[in-house]
């Protein structure tokens, strides 16, 4: 297993904790440790927007809890990293939608690629009924995405939802 870090994102007031699980040098990939020893799916970080990273005792006490609960740190079949756009699409590919935050720390997007046009990405919006909002038209900046999240309890329910909505 390797370690459990928190990270301190530029703009954001709280941390973030993970079990790291892959990085290279655009993004740090980890499962999400939302509260003590709670893992909720998967989160990608991008590193330009880590102001720290550290692993000190308190995660190291997460990370024996972790083991003792035998839980892995390995990636997701067919991941890999790519570009933010690429990421994205890999997400609505693989899972029907992605989920992303910005430079505000307490606003989930929920979407689909509506387009991308000179680094601006316009979605469709994912409601918390599952419904899609095609006439979303604010444009989201690829430079201002702090995370990408996926897999988590909330996500998947979305995804349900959303699959429900479109039958």
């Amino acid at each position: 297993m390797k370690k459990v870090e928190t990270y301190k994102i530029k703009g954001w007031k709280e941390t973030e904790t993970g079990l790291l699980v892959a990085e290279n040098k655009e993004w740090v990939l980890v499962k999400h440790i939302p509260g003590d020893y709670v893992v909720d799916g998967y989160k990608l970080y991008k590193k330009k927007f880590i102001k720290k990273r550290s692993s000190k005792s308190e995660e190291n006490k997460i990370k024996k809890v972790l083991q003792l609960k035998k839980i892995k740190s390995k990636k997701p079949s067919k991941f890999k990293f790519r570009s933010t756009a690429n990421m994205l699409r890999f997400m609505e590919k693989n899972y029907g939608l992605f989920e992303f935050q910005d430079n505000v720390e307490n606003e989930l997007f929920y979407g689909k690629i509506s387009k991308i046009k000179k680094g601006k990405l316009t979605i469709d919006m994912i409601g918390t009924d599952g419904k899609i909002e095609k006439k979303y038209d604010f444009k989201f900046s690829l430079n201002k995405i702090r995370s990408i999240t996926f897999k988590t309890d909330y996500f998947e329910s979305i995804r349900l939802l959303m699959k429900k909505q479109n039958k």
